[in-house]
């Protein structure tokens, strides 16, 4: 009995000893865990910390969640580090040796690195369209070139000229632009030192070319903006060696009688907005108006209504945003940045419309550049809406997503005394939705738009758009030109469209009211 007792107690003795160690051993993992978490925890809020602080010294801090986990880590993270001075090699390995001009420790960038790696999704989502697209014609005719080029098509402008009744469109192969009648036969109108990407009439008889100089993101200042009078055969030159501009609006904006222009010089690491003033003896000098890259779209007005133009422009590349620029009276502007958006949108194009006929411009937005770093689909890209506030305060008051949105143009296309909007995605989901090139958004009630995916993607690959009334019959029609080289980003895809069609045009069937 004895033995029987001692060998229970024994045996419970030793139970607990190994429950006791067990639990001990258990408590102390615990503890070796919730240490991890919070070492890892906290290495995460250095690295948010140290991402604020840094990437936000060229453009407005990024979060994670606006790019995929492989995007940051193969793509978006080494294209930085060199622009804060750490070096990369293999892709996306990092070389522990920061110059003198870093700004930016090794560790430091290391762990911005592992934030963006823990923290960023592995899957962007989806998001749903407000309303579902209809698939039709809606009020459009289709109006094609009588015959196709043997070349594929490079399509960088198309342009109406309403006052002179004609179509003209670039060619990056050739660098002619093409003028177009009204069966859609094209004749050279002329030949340029490198691809036309924009044309503007300030005056019946005049246009004003503006020549990118090189279409490749590098920089090189090689831009023109030239002046034709359809009076003589040679175009005067008014500015050269610009950074790869990409549009030349007038106005006189010192009020001396003269024409001058306000020049979007995109360039790539290095670009301006330009003012080229015009002097007594019609040469033109220039001013930097905004000393940053990525101007991309200009719009004058006398946006503070005291009888003087100004300038409202779009910034695309790192400091995406819309600055007004308001004209000082004295030769120069005041600058105020009216909104902000992150770099991952790709900004490219805005107008200035009024949608709720309230007196007060609005601003119709698109965003969607996908050509540099994050090729990928993102669910914020597409078409905004920013209704006027007063004292230059917008709101977003509508959003419709488009994969690759390149540019949207408002008018009263139906003619029932709203807006509609046109809108073209050069960087679609040609893979699984290519019906998005091209959209007609049909505003049926205040803000509330019915999509039309008109059936012209098989035609092209839209990069450029025009509307205007192309055929003299006072309704706007819509022009869109044909890219084809290059830019596919989607792996394993093959064009499936026309290559050759340099352009067609919508012709607007609505019944006049």
């Amino acid at each position: 009995m004895l033995k029987r007792v001692f060998l229970i107690t024994v045996i419970s003795i030793a139970s607990f000893s190994t429950v006791f160690l067990s639990v001990s051993s258990c408590n102390n993992q615990s503890s070796k865990a919730r240490d991890s978490v919070k070492m890892i925890s906290q290495n995460v809020q250095n690295g948010q910390i140290l991402a604020q602080k840094y990437c936000s010294s060229c453009h407005l801090y990024t979060a994670p969640s606006y790019l995929d986990k492989e995007t940051w880590q193969k793509h978006v993270l080494p294209a930085m580090a060199p622009k804060l001075g750490i070096a990369v090699y293999t892709d996306d390995q990092y070389v522990n040796n920061p110059g003198k001009r870093s700004t930016v420790t090794y560790d430091e960038w290391m762990k911005i690195v592992d934030y963006y790696q823990k923290t960023a999704p592995s899957k962007l989502p989806s998001v749903k369209p407000p309303v579902s697209a209809v698939k039709d014609w809606a009020i459009f005719n289709l109006k094609k070139p009588v015959t196709e080029p043997e070349f594929i098509s490079t399509t960088t402008m198309v342009s109406v000229d309403t006052a002179n009744q004609q179509l003209y469109s670039g060619d990056a192969t050739t660098n002619n632009v093409n003028q177009w009648n009204q069966k859609l036969k094209p004749t050279v109108f002329t030949n340029f030192p490198s691809p036309v990407v924009y044309a503007s009439y300030p005056e019946k008889n005049k246009i004003v070319f503006t020549c990118i100089g090189n279409m490749m993101a590098i920089d090189v200042a090689e831009g023109k903006v030239l002046a034709f009078n359809k009076n003589t055969e040679k175009p005067d030159t008014l500015s050269t060696n610009l950074p790869r501009p990409v549009q030349s609006i007038s106005a006189d904006f010192n009020k001396d009688g003269l024409s001058d222009y306000v020049v979007c010089g995109f360039g790539h690491n290095i670009g301006s907005l330009y003012w080229l003033k015009q002097k007594q003896n019609h040469q033109f000098e220039k001013f930097i108006i905004r000393d940053v890259p990525g101007a991309i779209q200009a719009i004058t007005g006398d946006y503070n209504h005291d009888g003087w133009p100004d300038v409202m422009c779009l910034f695309a590349q790192a400091q995406e945003g819309i600055w007004l620029f308001l004209n000082n009276q004295h030769g120069g502007f005041t600058t105020k940045n009216l909104m902000r958006f992150l770099p991952v949108f790709g900004s490219n194009s805005f107008q200035i419309a009024d949608f709720n006929h309230d007196g007060n411009p609005d601003i119709l937005y698109t965003c969607g550049d996908n050509s540099d770093y994050s090729k990928i689909l993102k669910p914020y890209h597409g078409m905004y809406i920013y209704l006027n506030q007063g004292n230059f305060q917008f709101k977003k008051s509508y959003f419709y997503p488009i994969d690759g949105c390149t540019k949207a143009m408002a008018a009263d296309f139906d003619n029932d005394g709203d807006l509609d909007v046109a809108t073209i995605a050069f960087f679609s989901d040609f893979k699984n939705n290519p019906s998005k090139g091209f959209i007609y958004f049909e505003q049926e009630q205040p803000l509330h738009f019915i999509p039309h995916t008109v059936p012209v993607n098989q035609y092209g690959r839209w990069i450029c758009m025009d509307v205007n009334d192309w055929n003299h019959d006072n309704k706007p029609d819509i022009v869109l030109g044909n890219f084809s080289m290059g830019f596919n980003n989607i792996d394993g895809f093959k064009p499936n469209w026309n290559l050759k069609l340099p352009l067609i045009v919508l012709q607007n069937t609505s019944p006049k009211k």
